[in-house]
């Protein structure tokens, strides 16, 4: 997707995208053993992220039961969409130091891809274009902390989950903020128009989603019930609020999420 002039400018603070993450993407609509071995061989071309992302499936989070070894089993038990998305989830990490605070927002971010990413086909949505939305919603607020450490830190400790209070904060303090930063770092790594959009426009008020295809729409709206569910806010409130603007009936929205939600949360140590 081509940026604006302005967030076009934003890149040279971005990490620019694995080698391997482009090549998973052109051999993901092969749909072939041939093609799932060759992905696989791909991801464990990368030692460090092969690792990052066996890893990360033998996590609480993804309830296997048994552990996985390879990057092939993992394919085996979670087809290809998921592992690709888990594979950006590892490589996005990489990319920014290792720190409290970053491994607080990278916890937030995978269970926002997960639930998202399950629940996108009972809504008629791509269930990697939602997973790497969620994942990716964060991603600003990720380069954000790298540049600014302590000052971005307090700044998250001050206005929480309030995008709107957050965004004007990070605007005073950078003159830029993070959804701008994550549509361009979403643009950079090549992922989908749609992913871009939601990164951007997730932080507006949902009147101004109104002029979206519906499919972005219910992205969207599918994101706000996420973080809702995250934090422990009302999310059947928040399905009404966006039944409207997000093109999706309250019920059928909540009827998506809930599940998955449930069985994440079954998952998850006490």
């Amino acid at each position: 997707m081509t940026l604006p002039a302005d967030l076009r400018r934003l890149e040279a603070d971005l990490p620019a995208c694995p080698r391997v993450l482009v090549e998973l993407l052109s051999l993901l609509d092969e749909a072939s053993p041939a093609s799932v071995a060759a992905m696989a061989a791909l991801i464990e071309s990368d030692m460090a992220l092969a690792a990052g992302l066996v890893q990360t499936v033998n996590s609480a989070m993804f309830g296997l039961l048994r552990r996985v070894e390879t990057v092939g089993e993992a394919l085996r038990y979670l087809g290809t969409r998921e592992v690709v998305a888990i594979a950006y989830q590892t490589a996005l990490r990489a990319a920014f130091p290792a720190t409290p605070a970053m491994e607080g927002l990278w916890r937030d971010a995978g269970r926002a891809g997960l639930l998202m990413g399950r629940s996108a086909k009972a809504l008629g949505l791509d269930p990697l274009q939602a997973h790497t939305a969620g994942l990716f919603a964060r991603s600003g607020q990720a380069v954000l902390l790298a540049r600014l450490g302590a000052r971005y830190e307090a700044l998250m400790a001050t206005f929480g989950h309030d995008l709107p209070a957050l965004c004007a904060a990070e605007g005073l303090a950078c003159g830029v903020h993070h959804a701008a930063y994550g549509s361009a770092l979403c643009a950079r790594w090549g992922l989908a128009a749609p992913v871009v959009q939601h990164v951007r426009d997730r932080v507006r008020p949902s009147a101004d989603w109104l002029g979206h295809p519906r499919a972005l729409r219910r992205l969207l709206a599918l994101g706000a019930v996420t973080e809702a569910l995250l934090q422990d806010d009302d999310s059947a409130a928040m399905a009404d609020a966006l039944a409207q603007a997000g093109d999706c009936p309250a019920p059928e929205l909540l009827a998506a999420v809930q599940p998955t939600w449930l069985a994440l949360k079954a998952l998850q140590p006490d």
